[in-house]
């Protein structure tokens, strides 16, 4: 099941020789050779990127998290929908077989044995013929073979290959796809178990302010609304720890389920709580003019575009006249011991030409909507470069952009810090009380919260990059193998 069908595809493009009816196919010009990698020099994080290097096929590998790699691996066997396309490959070399065997010739034997008679009063026995019943045993061999002298089927076939590619690259686009969303929902977990461990610490300070807030009403310090206002935070960060296990949970189920597996199957794996892959120094990115070799959507698109250009010459094929050479030869006797004598043989060869005089326009209209659907196939390739070129765009700018406001969210955590250990060292020589250091704490905690939710968007920025620039994927053995 493990295998791309690709080089069984090509193998068989290489009987497409031979002159065809319709346009020949030519590779659509680079179109991404313009696309600038440098969309993060405006946030200042360009160095990161790095363009010297090719995407690794496993770029997940760069975040340094054993888990992570484990769960991509795994992902890659068991994803239901990977399985499901390679599956659709393996119909499409089928369906390649049955329109390859077109070109050959048919052979076929046949035997068989009656018992007949014919009408005393039929035209037969009036020319003498016998009537009495007779066994009738008959064998032999029968051929047929299709001149494929306009190319029509060669057409036929040189589409079934590029379908079949297509259905090649879709395989390879859903690994992308999944890569980059295995790695999407682990960063995410991570963080969210991040954030409910804040949430936590929150909500034991939250208790404690209640707590000494009843203590100062005792004393007839505090008022009932500074009790209700506290409770009132109290439950506010207790809800947010409900909410922040619960889509701990989900996002368990959800790589659960990209595995394949059942609801909660992965929680005893998943459930102990780790920090947020950091980033790597370098990001290779590849080089721009690269990019439509390396994205399978895009080269879905071209096969798609390549079918479509062939299942002309199949459409005008049909206006020509189509030869048919048939022949039989065989065996026959009344009488089985007769079957082995040379004059028991019979054969029969020729060629036969069927030529469409009058079809009420049919051909004409089949041509003229392959050749639309060729024109709209084109569209659909511009389309998905066009679409690449601003997804990596796109991507590139939130890369950078949320390291940016990573590292300002982190040197506010680091300044609220410094600015509670003063508050700190106020309350231990007696300026300042213990709620208004619960308080601080509470700051503190708040901007952790935010540094940590930066930091989360910004790793799972670098999984849309990738998947962006089609990291996930063997590149370079499909295009050695297509090429």
């Amino acid at each position: 099941m493990k295998r791309t069908g690709i080089t069984f595809i090509r193998a068989l493009a290489f009987l497409l020789t031979g002159c065809a009816v319709g346009p020949n196919f030519r590779r659509p010009e680079n179109a991404l050779g313009d696309v600038r990698l440098d969309a993060a020099d405006t946030a200042g994080h360009a160095s990161r990127v790095s363009q010297d290097e090719k995407v690794p096929n496993a770029w997940w590998v760069l975040l340094g998290d054993p888990q992570l790699n484990s769960l991509e691996a795994r992902a890659h066997e068991a994803n239901l929908d990977l399985q499901s396309a390679y599956a659709r490959i393996d119909q499409s070399r089928a369906g390649l077989g049955i329109v390859a065997a077109e070109l050959l010739p048919a052979l076929g034997a046949h035997a068989s044995y009656s018992r007949q008679a014919l009408s005393a009063h039929g035209p037969m026995a009036a020319l003498g013929a016998p009537t009495y019943a007779q066994n009738l045993w008959q064998t032999g061999l029968a051929a047929l073979w299709y001149l494929d002298l306009w190319g029509g089927n060669r057409r036929l076939r040189e589409m079934a290959v590029a379908r079949g590619l297509s259905k090649v690259y879709e395989k390879e686009v859903l690994h992308v796809a999944l890569s980059a969303e295995i790695a999407k929902a682990y960063i995410l977990l991570r963080g969210m178990q991040s954030q409910l461990d804040i949430a936590r610490a929150n909500e034991r300070i939250a208790e404690e302010i209640v707590s000494l807030v009843e203590t100062r009403r005792k004393n007839g310090v505090a008022t009932r609304y500074e009790i209700a206002l506290a409770k009132s935070e109290l439950e506010q960060v207790s809800a947010l720890v409900v909410g922040y296990a619960h889509q701990c949970k989900r996002l368990m189920n959800g790589l659960a389920s990209l595995l394949a597996q059942a609801p909660g199957s992965l929680d005893t794996e998943l459930e102990e709580h780790r920090d947020v892959p950091a980033l790597p120094p370098k990001v290779p990115v590849g080089l721009p003019s690269e990019l439509a070799r390396r994205r399978p959507d895009i080269r879905r698109a071209e096969e798609n575009l390549h079918a479509a250009t062939a299942s002309i010459g199949v459409a005008q094929a049909n206006f020509y006249p189509s030869i048919t050479l048939t022949g039989t030869l065989g065996l026959q006797a009344f009488d089985r011991r007769d079957l082995g004598f040379w004059d028991s043989r019979w054969f029969a060869a020729g060629p036969s030409v069927s030529l469409p005089l009058f079809q009420g326009g049919r051909l004409v209209h089949a041509l003229e909507l392959k050749k639309t659907e060729h024109v709209e196939a084109a569209l659909l390739y511009r389309k998905t470069v066009l679409t690449a070129w601003h997804e990596v765009d796109n991507a590139l700018c939130l890369f950078a952009d949320e390291q940016k406001r990573t590292e300002r969210l982190r040197l506010s955590f680091e300044e609220s810090e410094r600015a509670f250990a003063k508050l700190k060292r106020s309350h231990q020589e007696g300026e300042v009380a213990y709620l208004e250091l619960l308080t601080g704490r509470r700051n503190v905690l708040a901007r952790r919260s935010s540094f940590e939710a930066a930091k989360t968007q910004s790793v799972a920025a670098l999984a849309a990059l990738y998947k962006a620039v089609g990291g996930g994927w063997d590149d370079e053995r499909l295009i050695t193998d297509s090429d």
